[in-house]
């Protein structure tokens, strides 16, 4: 029997959802694959109060237990990865070798959560007074996670797996574009790993929908990942109702190829930086700092290995990047080539789509008002611009408002990791392009890519609970009045 059945869909969300029906979409096809109902305002609500009922015996249940639930969760993402396998290409556009990382990352996750049942709640502390005194780490009551269409079952399982292992309820608002793989598929899995019932709310909706999670009073902490514009919307309507806010949002990653780099080796890691899932990635590189005396050539491989790459409907064929999510994305992105070439850059490559499926794009002599290299593409375009120093590179990488992911390209590897203390980031990678995911490793940005580590190990600890201090005294104290 299939985990996810679009007859019975709805069981899996939030009891029953009130808003208007919803076409569960292939963007390779344009085929209905299903149908959702979308949250309301008044859902976000009835949600909440559910899990927030709920959460108060989940919380006082043993840790074993709660980790217990959390390995099964992972254990069923692998029994059931082919069916939620084709869920991941066909909603999301996914090929089948993303979607197959999806799948281990989101069971990874889920052990890695059960791991923290179990770790330390707290410690001892000295006191003037003679009594016990001690801190321990409580659930904060009700997360809630909004999740976005690229990555959405990693985006959604990498705040719901440590929420839920923590002691918390949860109410996820996954990207309607994505509500089967990003929401329901997760919601399937921990009910049948054992899940007790209004713990996991999946409720796919609009703005609206956000913004009522955002407010709810019984939502005390929010987990965001989406755009930068969005994420500074939910920052501030969460700093007005007083409750946290982990935001994990855009970038425009640098990748640095200093002048002893190995040019047979870096173009595929190059590619595969700036293509992968048709450049749909945060982490995406989209800007190439290529010293001037590899420059020319490494425009000129680079280019051949994205005409090389395959574009296609990742289901019904062999492919290396599918089909971008929508239509307006797919204008947005071919906005900014248009644009970064009246401007003055070069195509090298690509620039052209047929339906969906857009050519992997490599912009050559971009320079700082480019529009497709100063700002956030989110498609599958590689701007290259060329530096003569490493002086310059890092002041090129460190300009504009992101700082999420950097990768550096050298056989010198103390001067790489010397180079990347110049240029702020939250994530470096050596010898490897921007996009890079484990479940072990803590992930996040600064600046205009977001509030800073917030998943992975200690970051979940301080991302989903809070710290209490308590202090025990044998007889009640004396004061002077």
């Amino acid at each position: 029997m299939p985990l996810l059945d679009p007859k019975t869909w709805q069981s899996h969300a939030s009891r029953a959802l009130s808003g208007p029906e919803y076409a569960v979409t292939e963007p390779a096809t344009g085929e209905t694959l299903g149908t959702v109902v979308l949250a309301t305002g008044e859902d976000v609500k009835t949600a909440a109060q559910a899990a927030r009922t709920a959460q108060a015996a989940w919380a006082r249940t043993p840790h074993f237990v709660r980790a217990g639930v959390l390995r099964r969760a992972g254990d069923l993402f692998a029994a059931h990865a082919d069916e939620l396998r084709d869920w991941l290409v066909r909603e999301s556009g996914s090929i089948p070798g993303k979607a197959d990382f999806e799948l281990h990352v989101a069971a990874q996750e889920c052990y890695e959560a059960a791991a923290l049942a179990s770790r330390p709640a707290g410690q001892v502390l000295h006191s003037e007074a003679p009594r016990l005194s001690y801190t321990r780490r409580v659930p904060v009551g009700v997360v809630g996670v909004i999740s976005p269409f690229n990555a959405p079952l990693i985006l959604s399982i990498r705040s719901v797996a440590p929420a839920l292992a923590l002691g918390n309820g949860v109410v996820l608002k996954p990207d309607p574009r994505t509500a089967v793989c990003g929401g329901l598929s997760l919601a399937a899995v921990f009910a049948e790993a054992g899940l007790p019932e209004d713990l996991l709310h999946i409720l796919p909706g609009g703005p609206d929908a956000g913004q009522a999670l955002v407010a709810d009073p019984l939502v005390p902490v929010i987990s965001f990942t989406g755009s930068t514009a969005a994420g500074r919307a939910v920052g501030e309507a969460a700093g007005r109702h007083l409750k946290r806010a982990h935001l994990e949002l855009g970038g425009n990653s640098a990748m640095i190829v200093l002048e002893d780099a190995d040019l047979d080796a870096v173009i595929s890691t190059a590619a595969w930086g700036s293509f992968f899932h048709q450049g749909q990635i945060c982490m995406t590189t989209g800007r190439h700092l290529v010293h001037r005396s590899l420059y020319a050539e490494y425009v000129e491989r680079l280019a051949a290995k994205a005409d090389s790459l395959a574009v296609g409907d990742p289901h019904r064929a062999q492919v290396h990047l599918g089909p971008i999510i929508d239509g307006a994305q797919l204008a947005k992105i071919h906005g900014l080539v248009e644009s970064s070439t009246a401007s003055g850059a070069r195509l090298a490559a690509g620039g052209t789509h047929e339906d969906l499926f857009y050519r992997p794009t490599v912009l050559a002599d971009v320079v700082d008002g480019t529009p497709a290299y100063a700002e956030e593409v989110f498609g599958p375009v590689a701007p290259v611009r060329s530096f003569s120093t490493a002086d310059e590179a890092a002041a090129l990488a460190a300009v504009g408002p992101y700082g999420l992911s950097l990768g550096i390209v050298t056989r010198d590897t103390a001067r790489g990791l010397d180079l990347a203390e110049r240029i702020p980031t939250g994530i470096v990678h050596i010898n490897d392009q921007t996009v890079n995911d484990e479940a072990v490793a803590p992930f996040g940005g600064v600046a205009a890519s977001g509030t800073g580590a917030r998943f992975g190990g200690e970051s979940n600890l301080e991302a989903f609970t809070d710290v209490r201090w308590t202090t025990v005294r044998g007889d009640v104290a004396p004061y002077p009045f």
